[in-house]
């Protein structure tokens, strides 16, 4: 998503989806991803429609969260608003970016890193996991298709991790290689089958909990 006009036709299409189960899978990536720093790319996948959508912040700006759609709604209103869910993994440093460099307040977030820590027995319940940690031990995906997302994972991380060799720079290179673009898309299009694993195990106390812990790390 490149242009206004994409963003207005995205913003149409996130606009009226199921919300249970939650159709809005997001993660954002940034060079590095701070409040100090920038947001580089934003990452939706929606789940009803198997679309995912990878939004260029760092060259539409503003634009892509304040440009309307034919529903007259934006990108801001989606983010800000209770009543439509959306889900991230640790959304900790996305919510502190989105509010330091766009002014953007979460709201309506569940925290897939949440979830999962909750359906754990009381003994199991010590440190949060990874999203590769979840994928690899929890996803229904075959042995294949993990050894492939970790690959993928691997191979991203190797281009813009400093302590690798790499730079977050690649995250702002127009176009983005196709390594950074499977890197991107990859982590949001797993998302929905975790978010089923772990609904199946969690109790409705907990549920409840992991709304509010959610909204506590906004």
């Amino acid at each position: 998503v490149t242009t206004g006009s994409a963003v207005s036709e995205m913003v149409d299409a996130l606009d009226g989806l199921p919300t249970e189960p939650p159709s809005i899978y997001m993660d954002l990536e940034g060079a590095p991803l701070s409040r100090y720093d920038t947001i580089s790319i934003l990452q939706i996948h929606v789940h009803p429609t198997k679309t995912i959508y990878l939004i260029d912040v760092q060259s539409l700006g503003e634009k892509c969260f304040s440009t309307p759609g034919k529903c007259l709604k934006t990108l801001r209103d989606i983010l800000k608003s209770p009543l439509i869910p959306k889900v991230f993994f640790d959304v900790r440093s996305d919510s502190d970016a989105l509010f330091a460099l766009f002014t953007i307040t979460l709201d309506g977030v569940l925290d897939l890193q949440l979830m999962e820590f909750a359906t754990r027995s009381v003994l199991r319940k010590r440190f949060v996991r990874s999203l590769t940690s979840c994928v690899m031990n929890d996803s229904p995906l075959s042995s294949a298709k993990k050894s492939s997302w970790k690959s993928v994972k691997e191979q991203g991380r190797l281009l813009f991790t400093p302590k690798s060799g790499g730079s977050y720079e690649v995250l702002n290179e127009r176009p983005l290689r196709q390594d950074i673009l499977r890197y991107c898309a990859q982590d949001v299009s797993v998302m929905p089958v975790l978010w089923s694993v772990y609904d199946s195990k969690i109790t409705q106390e907990w549920k409840q909990k992991v709304v509010v812990a959610s909204r506590d790390r906004v």
